[in-house]
């Protein structure tokens, strides 16, 4: 049976998800199989398996970290948000439906044994199971039926390390007051305590440190410094969305109210003199060298969104100079039209931004797969990119066809490459980039498509030839291989400022009915 820890937080980014990857890493480094695991996970940001299954990217971040493929069962719920009060349920990687949020709350209970079995599946082969929770454990309006927090550690007899961040004030009361509200059982799980984004200098915090312990009576398993990693975050707290600054290559990403899968362009802000901005207006849109039309959640309403808003007509304004570039519900508002005749957004039809000749019907299946291929001739700016093979993922609702003789003429000629669907024995033929008529507009269903270091490196030299400039690095590493030396960069930190041997010693104190 495998051992098992649980990193609780005092509230939403207080650093859980990187602190799990962390102690993911040091455990492979060990020689142990370890694995991570989060029971309800609620993001924009999915990623899709080998079998075709769709789980959050916070798992899959942890599981590269501990060297292993990403598997459903590591977060067998995933909430993605529709709206304000609801969001669409995916259960063990499959939609089971959209619920509000009062909905959901009243039926999540029925969910435990979907929980325990991806448990108990994990456990088939790892030695250390680490969990993460979701926001704080003393959500009081939250505790009835809790599955993602002390609930689970109950469930699966976890020991608990609770974080703090230092870095937005007030940790002792965080950690003083979580401890405060749980039930004398649940405190009793929790075995130590964390500081995180600790910035400065420690003797100063040590005084601190010592009231936390004697009135918490629970030890500080350590300090940890605020670290500087180019790896992913919670998407919905993530820090990336405020840079401002434009670099000697300014990639502009609409940042509309609903954007999902936004990871697509983490391997561009790796690169030296490359800026990227998330925009919300025509005003800070200002002159990029290329404009991302990232993932939605809600095509239409982001669609309208841009429209009324302005940033529509501003980006078809700059399309005939300025390359554009759509990703899954980007490249459905770069089309002609978008039906919804089955009402999965909002029933009925809207124009779209009509700078690509296609035309997307949303349907209620929503497409879940794994492809790999070659992009085929490629016209314009970036027809460096001919040829070159590509892997990522698709998951969209929808189905995108030509609109016209010169939508036709499109997918058939110019950009149709050949693309393996991982997990099925056949291979079939499928548009995975359609160029417009300027051949400065392009769209693409595939997310991941620029983490090839070869794909991301074409396109910002392509930007920097068309601007008679010469970047200072003309290669760039691999992105995979960046994140490996963050994940062992993450790891030696941790070994540094956590108490390894107090963490170990949990583990082996740890049982399992």
């Amino acid at each position: 049976m495998a051992k098992v820890i649980m990193i609780q937080g005092t509230m939403s980014n207080a650093g859980k998800s990187l602190l799990v990857a962390g102690l993911c890493r040091i455990f492979k480094q060990d020689g142990y199989r370890v694995a991570p695991f989060k029971s309800q996970n609620m993001a924009l940001n999915s990623f899709i398996t080998k079998e075709g299954l769709e789980m959050g990217r916070a798992q899959v971040m942890q599981a590269e970290a501990a060297g292993i493929e990403p598997m459903v069962c590591m977060n067998p719920i995933l909430l993605k948000p529709t709206s304000h009060m609801g969001s669409q349920v995916i259960v063990n990687g499959e939609v089971l439906g959209n619920m509000k949020a009062k909905d959901y709350f009243a039926f999540k209970k029925q969910l435990i044994p979907d929980i325990k079995k991806a448990f108990r599946r994990l456990e088939e082969f790892a030695d250390i199971i680490v969990i993460e929770g979701a926001g704080s454990p003393a959500e009081i309006n939250l505790k009835e039926n809790d599955i993602v927090n002390m609930g689970l550690a109950k469930l699966v007899d976890a020991p608990v390390l609770l974080v703090g961040d230092i870095d937005r004030g007030g940790v002792f009361a965080q950690l003083l007051g979580t401890l405060m509200l749980l039930e004398e059982d649940e405190k009793q799980r929790v075995k130590g305590l964390i500081i995180n984004k600790f910035r400065g200098d420690k003797s100063i915090l040590d005084p601190g440190v010592e009231m936390l312990e004697e009135r918490g009576r629970v030890p500080v398993t350590g300090v940890v410094p605020y670290m500087e990693l180019s790896l992913e975050d919670e998407d919905s707290l993530t820090e990336r969305f405020e840079k401002r600054q434009a670099g000697c290559i300014d990639l502009a990403v609409i940042r509309y109210p609903r954007i999902s899968n936004f990871t697509d362009f983490n391997v561009f802000e790796q690169m030296p003199e490359i800026s990227v901005r998330y925009v919300t207006s025509v005003q800070e849109l200002q002159q990029p060298d290329l404009i991302f039309l990232p993932g939605s959640k809600n095509t239409i309403e982001d669609l309208k969104w841009m429209r009324q808003n302005g940033l529509e007509a501003a980006i078809k304004k700059r399309a005939g100079e300025t390359p554009v570039f759509g990703i899954c519900g980007g490249y459905q508002m770069l089309g002609c039209r978008i039906d919804d005749p089955e009402g999965v957004e909002e029933k009925g039809a809207i124009r779209g931004m009509e700078l690509l000749p296609v035309a997307t019907i949303l349907k209620k299946e929503k497409v879940r797969q794994q492809v790999e291929g070659e992009i085929n001739s490629l016209p314009g700016i970036f027809a460096a990119l001919s040829g070159v093979h590509f892997e990522g993922y698709e998951i969209h609702m929808g189905e995108t066809q030509p609109e016209s003789d010169v939508g036709q003429e499109a997918f058939k000629q110019i950009t149709r490459g050949q693309v393996v669907r991982i997990g099925q024995e056949s291979k079939s033929e499928k548009v995975v980039v359609v160029s417009g008529t300027n051949q400065n507009v392009y769209g693409s269903y595939v997310h991941g498509l620029f983490d090839r270091g070869e794909i991301a490196s074409a396109v910002v030299q392509a930007l920097a030839e068309k601007k008679g400039i010469v970047l200072s690095d003309g290669t760039f590493e691999n992105y995979q291989d960046l994140k490996e030396k963050q994940y062992d960069k993450l790891a030696a930190t941790l070994r540094e400022y956590l108490n390894m041997e107090e963490i170990y010693g949990m583990l082996r104190e740890a049982s399992l009915d």
